[in-house]
């Protein structure tokens, strides 16, 4: 039987490859705030490049679950262990476009501490520029001498309505992109993005008290307001609320390890489980994208970011076709619901899997 399982799974590679040839790659920039090691930011990178009908043209790295680069320290040397040092590293903002640390401790201070604060918060807090010694070892491999907005701008150019971009972070990055050149979210296919906050069903403390606060946009609202008001060609979101429908269990790192990739390796010594740990937040949005089919609910409504100093400061607002605002963006196809067992099996199966060459 196991053997038969082994055929199986490998015939089943050698016709994703096939199938690959067969039809050009789909290309992505990952723009994402690649804390580590491990975790839901480096797992998404490793489900986008395992993916045979995905061609990365780049990782943009910008602040948000921690500093920037400390984040890319963690991408590089991601990269290097499994092989894929192709793939260009590009360095994003250091920063939020108005907020501040100082600003934000503040606001907490008057409005209630919130459960997380990224690279602000205090359990975890250094200096914006500092990298501290990696649990995986500091790479040798360096980001490439451009910044995530013109290289972003770049490759939209060069690509024109070909390129996804993925934004698994803050918008900061995306954002300094379309105040630098407004063409910019025309010329590409479409934006995917983890981010944003309805009505989650959940325990959760983060969102026990305002369920429509989520950290991406909290961490930089003015740039989330600006790129949901960009004329995108699509936008799609993959909300908190079909984000906690999901789990990481040490049963699914079992079986990615078993793969005995230095890949598999990785995402089993470094998982670590517990509350809030073990959504699988930007797995999924790069899942959908993938394969659009694991999705079993979709709602379209018009989004922007709460930008007063007050109690909602970075809260997510929507509306529906009937009752938008006369100034809003275009429409965001919002993820509501999933076929679980089915992302779970396409996850487990790419990291899991041959790691992909380069092309």
């Amino acid at each position: 039987m196991r053997l038969a399982c082994i055929r199986l799974a490998m015939a089943g590679l050698l016709l994703a490859s096939v199938m690959s040839f067969a039809q050009p790659r789909r290309k992505v920039i990952i723009d994402e705030d690649c804390s580590g090691p491990g975790g839901s930011n480096l797992q998404t990178i490793l489900l986008l490049l395992q993916a045979p009908q995905v061609e990365v043209l780049g990782i943009t790295v910008v602040s948000g679950d921690q500093w920037r680069d400390e984040e890319v320290a963690h991408t590089l040397r991601l990269l290097e262990l499994i092989g894929r040092t192709d793939i260009p590293v590009v360095t994003g903002a250091v920063f939020p476009l108005v907020r501040r640390r100082e600003e934000a401790q503040l606001w907490q201070e008057r409005y209630a501490k919130v459960a997380y604060a990224g690279a602000w918060d205090d359990r975890w807090w250094h200096e914006p520029y500092v990298v501290p010694t990696l649990a995986e070892g500091a790479p040798k491999a360096k980001a490439i001498d451009e910044d995530a907005a013109h290289f972003l701008i770049r490759m939209v150019h060069r690509y024109p309505h070909e390129v996804t971009i993925y934004e698994g972070g803050p918008m900061t990055d995306l954002a300094l992109a379309i105040s630098l050149d407004p063409q910019f979210p025309e010329l590409a296919e479409q934006l995917v993005f983890m981010g944003g906050s309805l009505s989650p069903q959940t325990e959760h403390i983060e969102f026990l008290n305002n369920p429509r606060h989520e950290f991406n946009f909290w961490f930089d609202p003015e740039a989330a307001q600006i790129v949901l008001h960009a004329p995108w060609r699509k936008i799609t979101c993959t909300p908190t609320d079909i984000s906690v429908k999901t789990r990481l269990t040490p049963a699914m790192i079992k079986e990615i390890d078993a793969g005995g990739t230095a890949l598999a390796r990785y995402v089993a010594q470094y998982y670590q489980p517990g509350p809030g740990s073990d959504f699988m937040w930007d797995e999924l949005a790069a899942a959908a994208w993938i394969d659009p089919t694991i999705i079993t609910k979709r709602e379209t409504r018009y989004m922007s970011v709460a930008l007063d100093r007050g109690a909602g400061y970075g809260n997510t607002l929507t509306w529906t076709a009937r009752d938008k605002p006369r100034v809003a963006g275009p429409p965001v196809e919002v993820l509501m619901d999933l076929n679980t067992e089915k992302f779970y099996r396409m996850f487990v199966g790419l990291l899991s899997a041959p790691i992909q060459a380069s092309h």
